[in-house]
């Protein structure tokens, strides 16, 4: 099963280890991206990263985390845009979820994004829904996120 459970994303977070989402295709100036939402431990309390990336992967590429940063200009670098900093779990899925349009039924544990970016890759990179047809979530504008 890919996708974990809301008490199973707790306890990973619990553990210390970070929970990830695939939020799908982004756009900007003719260039494709994709974007994926993390919530990580840290210090005592959980962090919300977006990460957009350029849509370099292939049929057999995949690793999200070596994909160059989509905004250049951007202090994004490696670590994604910290879009919140909460105190616990679920406040950190919560910050994720409205921040970015995340669904709770689609939390993986760290690195599974990579095969979501490998369904999304393998049904021809879909512009309006995942591969199992769910829409992509509708990102928050970023003139509404505090960071």
């Amino acid at each position: 099963m890919r996708y974990l459970t809301e008490s199973f994303v707790v306890g990973a977070l619990k553990r210390g280890q970070s929970v990830e989402q695939f939020l799908g295709p982004v756009t900007a100036s003719g260039r494709s991206g994709v974007s994926y939402v993390e919530v990580r431990p840290a210090r005592g309390a959980y962090e919300v990263y977006v990460h957009t990336v350029e849509d370099v992967g292939h049929e057999s590429f995949f690793d999200l985390s070596s994909f160059p940063a989509f905004d250049t200009d951007a202090e994004e670098e490696d670590f994604g845009r910290l879009v919140a900093t909460v105190q616990d779990p679920l406040s950190g899925l919560a910050a994720a979820e409205e921040v970015t349009g995340a669904v709770r039924e689609r939390w993986v544990n760290e690195s599974v994004t990579q095969d979501e970016y490998a369904d999304f890759v393998r049904a021809g990179r879909p512009l309006a829904a995942s591969s199992d047809e769910l829409p992509w979530p509708s990102p928050v504008p970023s003139s509404a996120i505090q960071g």
